[in-house]
């Protein structure tokens, strides 16, 4: 999954042959001109003074990593403003916090929730809840409703505490509306005498210059805030009285407060956190008092710092559960286009809104994806909407600079070039997991997108026209998006910089599949402003990851050969840790690469087929026949000796991981010494032709590939495909002494999608597998579909990954990536 993080890794910072200007990129504009004119006067000026070429030219690949695509947007200018999109403005665009809202902006009004549980003692003081954390011991939790625009309602296990969050927003105006909240916070267990007291914080951040102004009333209870943003005009937040669940009447709590400058949004939890330490006294009325900590500041100004800093102005609200609390936010121009009269959301009239969204989704879900007519249960239904509910619960929006290290331009080259940062850029996305990848990965993505696809076509045109316009000028986009401060404090330093010479799987793609054959009129206006960016985005895999023979490719960016690897990762794959050769060398052909240019060529010529792009027709044309060619692909990937498709490289299976006192385990080769020759290592890589539907149904290729797919001693298991043989020899190996295994046996949820995408396929068309591809196909989906359910109802949780033992629940947690493609799976859209 190409999750720098996990694991600490000596990366290699490879670069690309010299890119050649990707085509079919459309007009260029004024400032593409200015650019290429200050280019060709430091080209100039460089010769002027007796600079080498070599200079030159690292100079140019620096600024072209560096600069954005010239191409026209996807998106029309604006495109996240309220004015374009109002409906879209505010979200849970946050997806690393349990519970918080933003709007999408490079300077947004942020709000948010944090708990504690009353009951501290001194050198003990109670847990603090914010930001979703893999070792906190909350869970579950995620989302059990969650349209993508208007409405959620999550649970949160913390201990013997059961939190619901839930929002719905109002349209009106020209700001984005209004919204509410309401958090509810009961014992885990029903009959519990001792009920704990618990503070609910609720926060307000601004980023710049913008206005808040708290107005309290009596106790110190934060009446309101108002403020004024140039973006969303006049508004009001206002927090309520707390109340007993499903009750109107008022319930005693204790109010603090505290406002200051921001301290900057990855030092919320830090601040609150320090300033937590002052002892008051909870009074009900009839009860006896009780102490807790609570934030000892007051409505003064304070810590004011410079100028533009912006402003954190928190409420913290303390009382004994059960209670509900909600929250408001009012947009003045909502309010005066009407909203007024409707009254405030809240109470009652909050409640019926809840339950209507709640219904209309469970009805919008079973008219998309038809479930139980089916015949899929109860349960799975309830597994699909979580499944759904969690990717759009998880959708951010982000805006910053990526850190960048350009090519060099010489692979293995010595010359040393400083990382820089990328101009500053939005991108709306979902994420992995909000817990330990709660950002936007590229290859992620593409799989994210086929499942918001079929709920709501709008949000992935808005999803891939950011990522279409992340491209620099070659054509590149970075596979790992670690936009604003946000987003940084959350990656170790030495796993921020993105390098320009790698890739990454072109998923985005298969979303454009889908829009293609859909043949929607809003889909096809998109891809026509989308293409000259999908054609340069192709072009550099295409040219930059060229491999050692025409029609053959390599990912660039393998780790090099340390003496502590098993198997040096190949982190641009995507399958990290997954087997390649031995020892690595630019002689290497990697199958599942070539694989990923087949599809794009074939799916960007039917592309400019449809739009009657006629010069990308017929440069994308006979490519993607060549590479779809059956010749081309056994004489370059086909070994007779394995009887599979395979990569091909200099390769020893003589290699082994041995304990050397005292530097641990080392890297042994053995004899045979490395070779040329094709890598016996059989998974998903091998599978790869099948995956993509890149085989003809009579293809004598196909049988064999069936046979290990469905042969337990190499990839099937009663819980889905393992990603490599129980046979191979680095089947759960370790890569490291600190480097646990990653794709060598594992049941990923991604790869069993798409095999069952080309099962489904097979198992319909006519050849001679058709029957045992069938057979196969209803066989894995009901291993798939039952091991996901049976570990939800275990653990509450959907995982990254899947023993191929046992079945549990492996990786990170929540996964609601392309783990929600589960689904799909049930609805058997492929």
């Amino acid at each position: 999954m190409a999750r720098g993080e996990r694991r600490r890794r000596a990366a290699a910072a490879e670069g690309a042959r010299p890119l050649d200007r990707a085509r079919g990129t459309g007009r260029r504009d004024g400032r593409a001109s200015g650019a290429r004119g200050a280019a060709l006067a430091v080209v100039v000026l460089a010769l002027a003074f007796g600079l080498s070429g070599r200079w030159v030219m690292a100079w140019l690949r620096m600024r072209r990593a560096l600069t954005l695509h010239p191409a026209p947007p996807a998106l029309p200018p604006d495109s996240s403003s309220p004015a374009v999109a109002p409906e879209l403005f505010w979200g849970t665009y946050r997806p690393h916090v349990y519970f918080g809202m933003k709007t999408r902006s490079s300077k947004p009004l942020l709000t948010g929730l944090m708990w504690a549980q009353q009951g501290a003692t001194p050198g003990n003081p109670p847990k603090l809840r914010h930001t979703c954390e893999q070792g906190d011991g909350v869970g579950p939790y995620g989302w059990e409703f969650h349209d993508g625009l208007s409405f959620g309602r999550q649970h949160i296990s913390d201990g013997a505490l059961r939190l619901t969050t839930e929002f719905v927003k109002r349209p009106g105006g020209q700001h984005g509306g209004d919204w509410s909240w309401r958090v509810t916070v009961q014992p885990q267990a029903s009959g519990t005498s001792s009920l704990p007291l618990v503070s609910l914080f609720f926060y307000v951040v601004t980023d710049g210059q913008e206005v808040l102004l708290p107005e309290t009333g009596a106790k110190g209870q934060l009446k309101f805030i108002s403020g004024h943003t140039s973006e969303l005009g006049d508004f009001r937040l206002t927090l309520l009285p707390p109340t007993s669940p499903g009750d109107t009447v008022p319930k005693h709590g204790s109010y603090n407060v505290f406002w200051s400058s921001n301290p900057g949004l990855p030092l919320l939890t830090d601040t609150v956190k320090n300033r937590l330490n002052s002892w008051f006294q909870h009074r009900p009325p009839r009860a006896s008092p009780e102490r807790y900590l609570g934030l000892p500041g007051s409505l003064k100004w304070e810590e004011r710092g410079p100028t533009g800093q912006g402003q954190f102005l928190i409420q913290q609200v303390t009382l004994r559960v059960p209670f509900s609390v909600e929250f408001i936010f009012e947009s003045g121009s909502a309010q005066a286009g009407g909203n007024k009269a409707l009254g405030q959301l809240v109470g009652s009239q909050l409640t019926q809104a809840l339950e209507s969204h709640a219904a209309a989704f469970q009805e919008r879900f079973e008219r998309t994806f038809q479930l139980k007519e089916k015949g899929l249960g109860p349960e799975e239904q309830v597994l699909g909407q979580v499944a759904l509910s969690g990717l759009l619960g998880g959708i951010g929006y982000f805006y910053g600079q990526s850190l960048v290290l350009p090519d060099t331009g010489v692979e293995g080259s010595e010359q040393k070039v400083d990382p820089a940062l990328f101009p500053p850029v939005p991108l709306f996305s979902g994420v992995p997991s909000r817990s330990f990848f709660p950002r936007g990965f590229l290859w992620d993505e593409g799989f994210h997108q086929l499942v918001v696809q079929r709920w709501d076509p709008h949000l992935t045109r808005e999803a891939l026209g950011h990522w279409l316009g992340l491209l620099n000028a070659d054509g590149w986009i970075g596979r790992e998006q670690i936009l604003g401060d946000e987003a940084r404090s959350r990656v170790p330093p030495e796993f921020l910089v993105q390098r320009a010479a790698h890739a990454n799987p072109p998923t985005l793609l298969l979303p454009v599949l889908r829009m293609l054959e859909g043949g929607d009129p809003d889909d096809l206006a998109f891809l026509r402003k989308a293409f000259p960016r999908l054609h340069a985005w192709f072009s550099w895999l295409h040219q930059s990851q060229a491999g050692p023979v025409p029609l053959s490719y390599r990912w660039r960016g393998r780790d090099l050969a340390l003496p502590t690897l098993l198997n040096p990762k190949t982190l641009p794959s995507g399958l990290d840790d997954y087997p390649r050769a031995s020892h690595p060398s630019t002689a290497e052909r990697h199958l599942d690469l070539r694989c990923w240019v087949a599809l794009g060529a074939r799916v960007l010529s039917q592309l400019a087929e449809q739009l009657g792009e006629a010069e990308a027709a017929a440069e994308l044309g006979p490519l993607a026949a060549s590479l779809e060619e059956p010749r081309s692909l056994d004489e370059l990937h086909w070994a007779p000796e394995l009887g599979v498709f395979a990569d091909f490289g200099n390769h020893t299976k003589a290699v082994q991981l041995k304990s050397r006192p005292p530097q641990g385990l080392v890297r042994v080769v053995g004899r045979p010494p490395p070779q040329l020759q094709y890598v016996d290592a059989l998974g998903y890589v091998s599978l790869f032709p099948f995956l993509l539907q890149l085989l003809d149904p009579h293809s004598p290729r196909l049988g064999p590939l069936l046979n290990v797919l469905a042969d337990s001693h190499h990839l099937w298991s009663p819980f889905g495909l393992r990603s490599l043989s129980a046979s191979s020899l680095f089947y759960r190996q370790r890569n490291s002494e600190h480097d646990p295994p990653y794709w060598r046996g594992a049941v990923w949820l991604n790869i069993n999608y798409l095999a069952l995408g080309a099962l489904h396929h097979y198992g319909r068309v006519e050849g001679p597998h058709k029957v045992q591809a069938a057979k196969l196909y209803h066989e894995l989906r009901a291993n798939v579909v039952s091991n996901i359910w049976r570990q939800y109802q275990t653990t509450g949780f959907l995982w990254e990954q899947y023993s191929d033992q046992d079945g549990r629940g492996m990786g990170c947690r929540p996964f609601h990536g392309w783990t929600s493609l589960v689904l799909l799976i049930m609805a058997e859209e492929y």
